[in-house]
């Protein structure tokens, strides 16, 4: 077999590669080259990158001043294995992470170093805040999505995969989160918001609700796997003040939403709050594997030894991450990401009302969320109709098919989701954009018929 295709690449990897393997079922190919937002494949194929890692690359595929300081790093002569030994880079890493944090919470700050993933923050945070409150259970949100491993996974709404794994963590309670679309209350707009704030209130401070107080509450400011919803400024308000008057520890999951990608370094800074605890992982390390746990160090119980990670010490990351850091707080780049969601946002509402197969688009900055559904079909108990992960799943094939990569995520897969590069240009978002209409009305038409 003609060993430069696609085929012959999945083929193997098909061969060798377990069963839980994903993206590739989606995206038939072997990737070669990158720059910015394109890659280009074995046969010669060029696409816009929409996954971006699942948000990973904020500064896009191989950005110069992030590569060349890897390179200076390691023509240093530097280890770049150092567990949790205090290196130079280490230094200015941390130097550079807390001058991103909220002034009230970077001025009592301590950071954990954690194994590389995102999942790995999660756990590390959950045994923080049970180690230090003394305290079993956690508050979670339906739709959340914080990891894929044991204590993370019990964490995550979506039931797929936790219904084959039997003994996850126990003590997670979950809760009504706001979606205002197909709100859980049955209510919609603010008046779905109002409901799931007393919700929650009345349940924490119910002596008769049956929930004891938990060690901690985890949320996303904007839930990423779930269908790419923000939460109300006014539900992520009273949040914390419902976890202050408690003595709640309150986790926000930043590890999709955060690094700029809402328009704001961190999604919660949109409704001026600071949490006890920020999870960051994804963009931070500049395309290099790493998470970090940032807290409150009244939170800080842990004995020396109680959490660990044999690649916590990534060095490539940390300079990588110096680099991503920098460039954020750079005069004008966060006000260009939202300059540039608003242009896509604007667009995408124009197509909405151009055909009959989107339901809702929404998001923040250039983390968005195209809803499909099918009018034709059911509706839900809202007058909405269903979400539709098959229409959903033609369009990313199409979109595929014709240089696109986009991922989808939320109920039933039925929300395409834009995690393009901050620095995309607008003539990529231009051709992308045009690439994603195309299929959209042509799916549509199909539809109507």
């Amino acid at each position: 077999m003609n060993q430069n295709t696609n085929k012959y690449f999945i083929d193997r990897q098909g061969d060798f590669e377990s069963s839980a393997r994903s993206y590739p079922r989606k995206f038939p190919l072997a990737l070669t080259k990158a720059k910015g937002s394109w890659v280009e494949d074995v046969e010669g194929n060029r696409y816009i990158d929409f996954l971006n890692g699942a948000g990973t690359l904020a500064l896009g595929h191989n950005d110069e001043e992030v590569s060349q300081a890897m390179i200076d790093l390691i023509q240093s002569g530097a280890t770049l294995h150092t567990l949790d030994l205090m290196t130079p880079s280490k230094e200015k890493f941390v130097e550079d992470l807390f001058s991103i944090i909220p002034e009230e919470l970077a001025s009592k700050a301590k950071v954990q170093f954690c194994s590389p993933s995102g999942s790995d923050a999660t756990e590390a945070a959950i045994k923080l805040c049970k180690t230090a409150t003394g305290r079993d259970t956690v508050i979670a949100f339906s739709g959340g999505y914080h990891g894929m491993s044991h204590g993370a996974m019990a964490l995550t709404g979506n039931l797929h995969a936790k219904s084959k794994v039997a003994n996850i963590m126990p003590g997670v309670q979950f809760m009504p989160y706001p979606y205002s679309y197909r709100c859980p209350m049955g209510l919609g707009g603010e008046a779905g918001t109002k409901a799931c704030i007393a919700y929650l209130e009345r349940l924490l401070k119910d002596p008769e609700s049956g929930v004891t107080k938990p060690a901690a509450l985890i949320l996303e400011p904007i839930q990423g796997e779930g269908g790419v919803i923000p939460a109300p400024i006014e539900f992520l308000q009273a949040v914390r003040r419902i976890t202050k008057e408690l003595d709640i520890p309150m986790i926000c999951d930043e590890i999709q939403c955060g690094m700029g990608r809402s328009g704001k370094i961190f999604a919660f800074e949109h409704a001026g709050i600071v949490p006890d605890v920020i999870l960051i992982s994804k963009a931070i390390g500049g395309g290099q594997p790493m998470s970090v746990v940032v807290y409150d160090k009244k939170l800080d119980a842990w004995e020396a030894g109680a959490h660990a990670g044999t690649f916590r010490g990534n060095q490539l990351a940390m300079v990588a991450g110096s680099i991503v850091i920098k460039r954020l707080k750079q005069p004008g780049f966060l006000d260009e990401v939202t300059r540039k969601g608003n242009m896509m946002k604007e667009r995408l509402l124009k197509l909405k009302d151009e055909v009959s197969i989107i339901g809702d688009v929404r998001g923040k900055g250039l983390m968005l969320g195209i809803e499909f559904i099918d009018p034709n079909g059911p509706k839900d108990i809202m007058g909405v109709p269903e979400p539709s992960g098959e229409i959903c799943l033609r369009i990313q094939r199409m979109c595929f098919e014709n240089g696109l990569i986009m991922e989808k995520g939320g109920r039933n897969g039925s929300v395409m989701r834009c995690l393009c590069a901050l620095t995309i240009t607008d003539e990529d978002i231009d051709t992308a954009l045009t690439i994603f209409e195309k299929a959209v009305k042509e799916v549509d038409a199909d539809v109507r018929k």
